[in-house]
């Protein structure tokens, strides 16, 4: 079942309506599509005015669709490749080689997990030097083949933890996304839920960067925010707003390429019909990608993140 987020109570209760309804009564169809129309209704109105800080909550929801969801649900033939061939693997990394739409691509993703027990096995998705190493190694093997790679960023932000810092948290980030910036394949990028700081950057410095239309990106965490500028955490949602950290946000800035549309009700309600949407959106993109030669896709997104600060 489904968990309500504390601006959904009115989509509740009609679903509780429609879940009352005795089935055997003579007007069921007919009460159940009126009531089912007025859901609709509520869901388009109500996701299309969120703000910064329920945009927050529907980008963290438990049940919205995670890496290797998308990975199952948009692309064939995958196959995992794990480690970073120095340490070891980095669960909250995943990474595979897969086909789309016939043609084949590398795919590279911060994974959360769905359920307890795979949440701790990926770390919440918080990445260590080691996984950002693997993210490293998989765009240099695709790099040699020419294949287009595609990112799915979604996570809090890099592991702080002793040890990763240990052994490098900093360098790693900084040398996935000089990395990103040397290589000559094609690069899209998609934050799928929560792009936070460097964590996120190293996967996102793309040729194309997209999010979908209720994710955020930031340099911090809301919470993180609050706490260093007022610390309290009553001006979580002042900092969400002041961090300008919505799709719409990050378009306005020239920060992210495009938004891809989310079904009205969140990603986490339609997992499949949000995988179609998201699935031609990655087609279109590489398609678009490949008239430039590999020099000129290289020179291009070395421009592209040079040019952004202006824009801010």
């Amino acid at each position: 079942m489904i968990k309500y987020l504390d601006f959904e109570n009115d989509i509740e209760n009609v679903e509780k309506k429609i879940n009352e309804l005795d089935s055997n009564d003579i007007n069921f169809l007919q009460e159940k599509e009126k009531l089912q129309e007025k859901k609709n209704k509520l869901l388009k109105s109500i996701y299309s005015n969120l703000t910064a800080w329920q945009k927050v909550q529907v980008a963290r929801h438990a049940d919205r669709p995670h890496s290797v969801d998308y990975i199952n649900m948009i692309f064939e033939d995958i196959i995992y490749l794990h480690g970073d061939k120095k340490f070891s693997d980095d669960s909250a990394v995943v990474g595979c080689l897969a086909t789309l739409s016939g043609e084949s691509v590398m795919i590279i993703g911060t994974e959360k997990g769905n359920s307890m027990e795979s949440r701790i096995k990926h770390n919440f998705g918080m990445a260590k030097p080691e996984g950002y190493r693997k993210a490293q190694r998989l765009m240099l093997i695709a790099n040699k083949f020419n294949l287009p790679i595609i990112t799915f960023v979604d996570t809090a932000g890099a592991f702080p933890g002793k040890e990763a810092e240990e052994r490098g948290q900093s360098e790693s980030i900084a040398s996935s996304i000089l990395s990103s910036l040397k290589i000559e394949a094609p690069i899209i990028s998609v934050v799928i839920g929560e792009g936070g700081s460097g964590g996120a950057i190293a996967l996102a410095t793309a040729d194309k960067i997209l999010m979908l239309e209720h994710s955020i990106y930031s340099v911090i965490s809301p919470e993180g925010c609050a706490s260093i500028l007022w610390r309290s955490n009553e001006f979580i949602k002042k900092a969400s707003e002041n961090l300008k950290l919505t799709a719409q946000d990050c378009l306005n800035y020239k920060i992210i390429d495009s938004i891809v549309k989310e079904v009205p009700g969140g990603a986490h309600r339609f997992p499949e019909e949000q995988a179609v949407i998201l699935k031609n959106n990655l087609v279109q993109n590489i398609k678009s990608l490949m008239i430039f030669s590999g020099e000129e896709k290289r020179k291009n997104r070395n421009e592209k993140f040079l040019n952004i600060t202006s824009n801010i």
